[in-house]
């Protein structure tokens, strides 16, 4: 019988992948069994570091799970086995943050941050082996996921690690991906993880470093971005000033909730209590406090206005809780609603040195509700776990709140307060507007007739809106005739259309709004159609899709430098409202062909580069096809300058022609032959850099990718003299392939690399070898 080392190493070099898994998995036993004898306990330690350079991502991944529980065991066994998790797990991990493999870099991350709970590593480890390397993750030259997750684990780190070690090495990096121009994942990852940052690095370096980047995040164009600076609101204020809070947060706070995206709107309204709770304090004549200054010097009494906190009365030696009212129940009746107020703007007839009797210690709520019973703490803690969120404020409880601070509006932190919640106040009338487009399309379904009714019927706000809408309508049919007198006031009529209207009139807006920029001009329209297309690039994907349909058509008739501003946003319409909608998608591609031309090489090789290859690997095979077009003229922008062309294609060599999915192997001789037929670049150019991995396919394993080879050498290559002729340096290369293909075991590769079909074309041809479907 084996010994548990002797059945360790029989099946850690074994060929079979579970046989591997299987030792991965019993280490921690192993590990138990030998824990007696010092020597054994190093043996299998490094045989842990041999396992970890298996080439089988699951193995590595398994391992990776087993190493917090192996490190616990070292770190009970510490006098046996000293030094163990340093010399032997720690590299792993540490390797690992930075593997090929998605899943296995995700469980080391999940390792390590189990390692940093349990405190199973040494500070200066951590400051000196795992902050570098994550650091290093969120470098430039990382692929988008990579920095994405690397900024997540980091914003996690931060508050295990402490104050000096994020300042010094994590808060510069953070800094700059809050600017990120390329994707919007990583910015969001900030943006989430705002708060907390704020919250380790403390406030001196929140003012000077933190807050200019979250007021860019703020304005971010991605309304997800912004949603989490909205969501992260309250963490951000409580860790500023005071005077930060009210001079900058607060008009920061108005935009959010005034945002022309309902989701951010709807989540500055969850945190619209939680930031005005925290202008309070218990020296301030604000929030949830208000003095009263007929209370003797030594005593202040809190009392209740609307916010869901619990309130203490300490009067007469004694202590009693008040229960946390809902958002939507009164403090206290009609008659009575002077004693919800500060005492100090209540009439009173007592004088100051008269002692106040017992019974007149109650205030409202206790006075007009029996005492609330003392509940254990375990049953305490179940109900709040039960508890559900507290709702979003509605008008009448907004204006309430705002009467109740106006007598201080002195004070600049009530001032502060009562302006967010006027915008709040404001944004409720966005909010109804918005459910109505929404609902109305479903009631005119509903009710067949529901359209026709005369106006004098309707609501007096629905009236209205029809009369703005119709404005709307007749502004545009004006300037279409070409009457441009007003225009001034019709670009006013315009903006007040966008903000008010509903959704449909938005969309018509949106698809003629190319038009208008034609006939104002480009200095009107960069004056008031330009604000207006930026705010339906964040409007819904039933009105992007109109900006989206003629983005060259506008995009083009602007200034150079406005123009290209866009380049920064034109990555927002890969984000849809539905991921299934791939016709989006689809319009996108077709559009980025048409604004090469409006761009110089540079800024497509920066910008529109990687929105090709994004779209080039759409699950969708329509999606995909087009992009490949989008590609070969992304090659005809290229060629003027070489050396951004040939690393263009270099990359088009690594990312398709060497991947391990047959399409993207399938789509790289589909580009080759696409450059050919439109003459994208020259014939020494592809011989050169395209031609010598084209051949490579034709010992492909997958027919598809050999068929459409086989139609790319014999349909488009060999219609060209420079290919037959010795010039050509690959001449002997590209008839050796030819010969191979014709004797192919598939017949359709054979018959395609033997004759030349009068019928097939490029589109039609090639896409018949693929699938077309998700």
């Amino acid at each position: 019988m084996l010994t548990p080392l002797g059945r360790l190493d029989k099946y850690i070099s074994s060929e079979n992948i579970f046989n591997r898994q299987m030792v991965a998995r019993s280490l921690l036993d192993t590990l138990r069994a030998i824990s007696e004898d010092e020597r054994e306990c190093v043996s299998v330690l490094e045989r842990i570091d041999r396992l970890a350079d298996d080439s089988e991502p699951t193995v590595r991944a398994e391992l990776m799970e087993q190493i917090p529980h192996i490190a616990i065991f070292c770190q009970e066994n510490r006098p046996s086995i000293p030094f163990a998790f340093s010399k032997y797990l720690l590299p792993i991990v540490v390797r690992y943050l930075s593997d090929q493999n998605n899943l296995v870099r995700k469980t080391s991350q999940a390792a390590l941050l189990v390692l940093l709970e349990q405190e199973l590593m040494e500070r200066g480890d951590v400051e000196s082996l795992v902050c570098p390397v994550l650091v290093d993750l969120t470098a430039p030259d990382s692929s988008d996921d990579v920095k994405t997750e690397a900024m997540a684990i980091i914003c996690k780190v931060a508050p295990m690690v402490g104050r000096d070690v994020t300042e010094r090495l994590f808060l510069p990096r953070f800094c700059e991906m809050c600017c990120d121009s390329r994707m919007f994942h990583v910015r969001k990852v900030c943006a989430a993880n705002f708060g907390d940052m704020c919250g380790v690095v403390g406030g001196e370096a929140t003012e000077e470093l933190l807050l200019p980047r979250f007021f860019q995040l703020c304005s971010d164009n991605v309304w997800g971005v912004r949603k989490a600076c909205a969501e992260c609101f309250m963490t951000v204020s409580s860790a500023s000033s005071p005077d930060v809070r009210r001079t900058k947060l607060s008009s920061l706070f108005i935009s959010l909730i005034s945002d022309p995206s309902r989701w951010v709107r709807q989540a500055a309204f969850q945190s619209l209590g939680q930031f005005i709770s925290t202008f309070a304090g218990p020296c301030s004549n604000t929030g949830q406090y208000f003095r009263d200054e007929a209370e003797n010097k030594n005593k202040k009494s809190p009392i209740y206005v609307h916010n869901p906190v619990k309130v203490l009365s300490t009067e007469g030696g004694g202590e009693q809780t008040a229960e946390v009212l809902s958002a939507d129940e009164p403090c206290c009746a009609d008659a009575d609603a002077q004693k919800c107020l500060p005492e100090e703007t209540q009439p009173s007839s007592r004088a100051p040195a008269q002692e106040i009797p017992e019974q007149e210690l109650f205030n409202s709520f206790h006075y007009w509700r029996t005492p609330v019973p003392r509940i254990a703490p375990e049953l305490e803690l179940e109900l709040e776990d039960r508890r559900p969120s507290a709702p979003a404020l509605d008008r009448k409880q907004l204006q309430e709140l705002i009467e109740n601070l106006e007598p201080h509006i002195d004070d600049p932190d009530v001032k502060a307060q009562v302006d967010v919640l006027t915008a709040a106040l404001r944004a409720t009338a966005l909010d109804s507007g918005l459910e109505d487009a929404f609902l109305e399309p479903r009631a005119a379904r509903s009710n067949p007739f529901s359209s026709q009714q005369p106006s004098e019927h309707l609501p007096a706000d629905t009236q209205r809106k029809r009369e703005r809408e119709r404005e709307c309508v007749c502004v545009t049919l004006t300037t279409s005739t070409g009457v441009r007198a007003g225009a001034d006031r019709m670009c006013v009529s315009l903006s007040v259309c966008v903000c008010v209207c509903q959704w449909k009139v938005r969309r018509t807006l949106a698809f003629s709004i190319h038009e208008l920029a034609l006939i104002l001009g480009d200095q009107l329209t960069a004056a008031h159609l330009v604000p207006i297309f930026n705010s339906f690039l964040k409007d819904l994907d039933e009105v992007r899709i109109g900006v989206l349909k003629h983005l060259y058509d506008f995009l083009k008739l602007l200034h150079q430098d406005t123009r290209r501003k866009y380049l920064y946003q034109l990555q927002e319409f890969l984000v849809t409202d539905n991921s299934r909608n791939w016709r989006f998608r689809s319009e996108l591609a077709e559009q980025l062909v048409l604004l090469l031309e409006l761009y110089s090489a540079q800024d497509v090789h920066d910008y529109l580069r990687p929105l090709a290859l994004c779209l080039c690997t759409d699950r969708v095979s329509s999606v995909r096809w087009t992009s490949y077009r989008l590609v070969s003229e992304i090659i005809r922008k290229l060629s003027s300058c070489s050396s951004l062309l040939v690393s263009f294609l270099g990359e088009l060599v690594e990312k398709f022609c060497h991947s391990q999915k047959w399409s993207g192997r399938q789509a790289f001789a589909f580009v080759c032959q696409l450059s050919i037929e439109e003459e994208c670049l020259s014939l020494d150019q592809f011989s050169e850099h395209l031609l010598p991995p084209l051949l490579q396919l034709a010992s492909d394993p997958v027919p598809n990718v050999r068929v459409l080879l086989a139609k790319t050498l014999r349909q488009t290559l060999l219609e060209r003299e420079y290919f037959l002729s010795s010039v050509n340096c690959q001449q002997v290369a590209l008839e050796h392939t030819l010969v191979a293909l014709q004797t192919d075991v598939d017949k359709d590769v054979k018959y395609f690399a033997s004759v030349h079909p009068g019928s097939t074309r490029l589109n039609e041809d090639a896409m018949s070898t693929t699938s077309s479907t998700y």
